[in-house]
This record gives structure tokens, C-alpha cells and sequence, in this order.
């Protein structure tokens, strides 16, 4: 949301007022959808700006609080950057969700939950592979699916009853300037 000015272009110093009106902008959400996330972040101590009001976006890699191991599109802290996009730990999501095979039967072209779910165990087992200090707890693994089910519900086609490959692409690529 920064990326597209909903929220400062810097990611510092975010208050729940400029939060609301970000997921109520860029996703279409109810203004008040993540106070709750907010609020856990502000009680986890996260904020580093001096104001226990608000936060910096940087504030929520800290590692093992918000943060965890096995992210869809973010390398783990043991390879040094957690905050920001990976486009090669994007590129194996991406080829899970087979985001560029759309030919053949219109199913091609959405993103099921199925597809979803398997791809996301998928980047969790190859994470654990590669990374020998991985370390997700159980309550963070339960976390992780939510993830996955954010962008599914922010992108869903009722029609349909999945999520338009084309749009996945938009929203990992365009929200991360990758086209």
C-alpha cells in the first residue's frame, strides 16, 4: 500500500487512521478490517518511531513476532532480508500456482484454493529446506494459510469461485513494482 501512496511512500510513522483509510482504498475492505493486526503490533511492542501510536512498516519484520519463516514472497532473516520482495522466492510461488500456464480450459486462467494451499505448503517446505535455522512455531504455521487466504479473499471472483490468475500477477507484481 505504500508502493501506491495509500500509505507514506517512506512506511513510517503509520497511525490506525491512515491504516483504515489504506485498506479501505487499495483492497476495498472495511475501513476497521485490520485494527485488530494494529492493535497486536502495537501490543507486541513493535514500534520503533518514539510514538506508541504508530508504527514503521520495517517495524513488522521484526523476526518471530509478525514475521516468520516461509513467506510467499520474502526471503527469510537467515538469508538477510525479510522485508523486502523476493522476486526469486516469488518466482517458485509463482510457478506453483502455475500464474503463466492459462491456456487450455478457463480453470487455467483462476487460482483455486486448492492450487492456493499447495503452493504455500510448497514455498514452507522448500523454506525449510534451504534454511537451516527455520524455525516457524506451529502457531506461526497456523498463521501462514491466512496469508494466502488475504490475497484469495482480496482478489476473489464470486463468479467463478477463485481467484483470476491475471489478478494474482497485478497484485504480487505491481504491488511489489515488478511490472
Amino acid at each position: 500500500m505504500a508502493n501506491h501512496g495509500w500509505l507514506p511512500r517512506s512506511g513510517k510513522n503509520i497511525d490506525l487512521a491512515m491504516l483504515r483509510h489504506a485498506v479501505a482504498g487499495a483492497f476495498n475492505y472495511e475501513p476497521t478490517s485490520f485494527d485488530d493486526a494494529f492493535a497486536q503490533a502495537l501490543a507486541f511492542n513493535l514500534t520503533t518511531t518514539g510514538n506508541s501510536s504508530t508504527i514503521h512498516l520495517r517495524d513488522l519484520a521484526r523476526h518471530d513476532d509478525v514475521e516468520f519463516d516461509g513467506s510467499l514472497s520474502r526471503n527469510d532473516i537467515y538469508f538477510g532480508d525479510n522485508l523486502h520482495f523476493d522476486p526469486t522466492v516469488w518466482k517458485t510461488v509463482a510457478d506453483n500456482l502455475r500464474l503463466y500456464e492459462t491456456l487450455g480450459s478457463e480453470v487455467d486462467n483462476y487460482v483455486t484454493v486448492e492450487l492456493a494451499a499447495k503452493a504455500s505448503a510448497a514455498r514452507v517446505e522448500e523454506a525449510k529446506r534451504i534454511n537451516p535455522t527455520f524455525n516457524a512455531s506451529t502457531n506461526e504455521m497456523q498463521g501462514s494459510p491466512g496469508t494466502t487466504g488475504l490475497y484469495l479473499t482480496t482478489l476473489w471472483d464470486d463468479d467463478f469461485g477463485a481467484a483470476p490468475k491475471a489478478w494474482v500477477k497485478a497484485f504480487f507484481g505491481k504491488s511489489n513494482n515488478l511490472e
